[in-house]
């Protein structure tokens, strides 16, 4: 506490937090959950920024309910304290984003693991126009110990390299927590995680939205934290990869989905009309044509699903249009979907039905046409298929209520605008 109670001496001296009567170019802004061991470091380090640079800025601590007092000790070092009563990494950066006076935000966490003296890079690529700017401590350097190696080697670059997969971000690092941004740009994205998911979130609806994104390097090091840190690895791990796949319907089901009904396709017009002998003692029978079958309906299921996640999307705008969705919303509808499940169910009917009367010219006996359990087992998956699109398809019209109300109170005589 010796330490610390210098520190918080020195910092008495130090100028209160910024007024905001002249504008502010540059917010610097801090989550914090109970940091009081290095909060103080981190303020100085910030200040100590913006004092050599000769910025005009603000140290803005986002306080998510500490119980350390790391609102007494933020305040003493000159920074202004924003309490977020909301739980959570995002809740707590979103309250911060909302409080902020600067033009620019530069975000790092206020453990002492990124050096807030060293923010000019991120400065430059914001004057220089970038909408945001994310840091890459793979290029910049990650001191031993700073960073666990299941993060190092396998979270960080399976999810970055999925985000560059899923959403063309060319970004080394999707993950690193100092990251700089114009204030107007992210606040116009309207941005809704509160957990931890909430640092990909931000830089998907970026690069979806059309927002000019960079990347500088940066340096790691261990935390000065005593305490374990806020962050769980296969917890927000899972949450940072369902984030992903749910802001991308094409890889979460169009692309298994396809690969299904093509594999299912393939090997039920093979075996439709018998056995398929691959080698002297391998043979494809009924069973595989079944296990088709079951592959056809799961890829059709699938590929429904993307289909109505990327036209609800698309009419409520949580994802930007694309000649795909524009082509979705013109062509799908509640209908079209239902006329398709009939002509499905007729021809489902009419292949089950042959194998009824295949089966009464024989007085219901045994059966003993080969063919006849493969022509039951198609017209029972058409008829599946048709039942999961019939019911696909009034899903949809739900799903259209809310932005088709909407639309006529909007468009009612005298509406001015958005009830």
């Amino acid at each position: 506490m010796g330490a610390q109670a210098r520190k918080t001496r020195e910092a008495s001296r130090l100028p209160a937090a910024e007024s905001t009567s002249e504008p502010i170019e540059l917010t610097i802004l801090m989550p914090c959950l109970n940091e009081a061991e290095t909060l103080g470091t981190c303020i100085l380090k910030a200040k100590s920024f913006l004092g050599r640079s000769g910025i005009k800025g603000e140290v803005l601590i986002a306080d998510n309910g500490s119980t350390d007092g790391s609102q007494r000790i933020a305040a003493a070092f000159g920074a202004r304290v924003v309490p977020v009563v909301e739980k959570g990494y995002g809740a707590a950066l979103l309250g911060g984003i909302a409080a902020a006076h600067g033009r620019f935000i530069i975000m790092g966490d206020a453990d002492d693991s990124y050096d807030f003296e060293r923010l000019d890079l991120f400065v430059e690529r914001l004057r220089g126009g970038a909408d945001l700017v994310m840091g890459n401590r793979f290029r910049g350097g990650i001191e031993p110990g700073a960073m666990p190696t299941l993060h190092r080697y396998l979270g960080n670059p399976v999810l970055s390299f999925l985000g560059r997969l899923f959403f063309q971000i060319q970004t080394g690092d999707f993950h690193c927590g100092l990251r700089g941004f114009n204030v107007e740009a992210i606040r116009a994205l309207d941005l809704q995680t509160t957990g931890m998911e909430f640092a990909s979130e931000m830089v998907v609806r970026s690069a979806l939205s059309g927002l000019v994104v960079e990347e500088v390097p940066t340096t790691l090091k261990p935390d000065g934290r005593s305490r374990p840190p806020h962050l769980k690895t296969w917890r927000d791990g899972w949450r940072h990869l369902k984030f992903l796949l749910m802001y991308n319907p094409r890889w979460l089901f169009f692309i298994p989905g396809t690969v299904l009904y093509g594999s299912g396709m393939m090997l039920a017009a093979l075996l439709f009309f018998g056995p398929l002998q691959l080698a002297h003692n391998l043979s494809l029978d009924l069973n595989t044509f079944v296990a088709a079958c079951f592959m056809l309906v799961t890829g059709i299921q699938l590929i429904t699903f993307g289909v109505l996640s990327r036209y609800y999307t698309a009419i409520t705008g949580v994802l930007p249009d694309t000649p795909g969705s524009a082509w979705l919303t013109r062509v799908v509808s509640t209908d079209r979907l239902a006329l398709a499940a009939a002509i499905c169910l007729l021809a489902g009917g009419l292949f089950f039905g042959y194998a009824m009367v295949k089966w009464a010219s024989l007085g219901f006996g045994t059966l003993t046409e080969p063919q006849i359990p493969r022509v039951v087992v198609l017209g029972l998956t058409l008829i599946v298929i048709a039942l999961q699109s019939v019911f696909s398809a009034f899903l949809l019209g739900i799903l259209e209520i809310p932005v088709k109300r909407w639309r006529n109170k909007t468009e009612l005589p005298g509406a001015t605008g958005p009830v």
